[in-house]
């Protein structure tokens, strides 16, 4: 049972990633953290694990062809990923003295500042 829920959770935010470009830390997390009572640096490490894998070259394959990517803007993405390289080593350094709880609570934080700026930027 566990194996069919992982991979629904990937089906999951395999599709919103391929719609709003999210996935990882808005869906995997959360859902990991709250639904199977993962710790926070635990469900943050396993969507790491998930997202070593190419997991958006197909949607990289479908904008690209829609016109919506150039060349350059995929240049600029790889670019992108070489500073998610250095920040999540970075970031999962600071995380790990960290408490559960605090960090569920920034994480909270982070998504209502981020909901505010697009609910009123519409």
């Amino acid at each position: 049972m566990i194996i069919v829920a992982m991979i629904a959770l990937g089906i999951a935010a395999g599709v919103l990633s391929g719609i709003f470009g999210i996935g990882g830390g808005i869906i995997i997390v959360p859902t990991l953290a709250y639904f199977f009572g993962v710790p926070q640096q635990t469900a943050s490490g396993m969507s790491l694990v998930a997202l070593l894998l190419p997991v958006g070259a197909f949607g990289v394959r479908e904008y690209y062809r829609s016109g919506k990517l150039s060349p350059d803007q995929i240049s600029y993405g790889f670019l992108i990923a070489v500073g998610i390289l250095l920040g999540t080593y970075l970031g999962a350094r600071l995380a790990m003295p960290v408490s559960d709880i605090l960090l569920k609570k920034g994480f909270a934080i982070l998504l209502f500042f981020v909901a505010i700026r697009f609910w009123f930027s519409a």
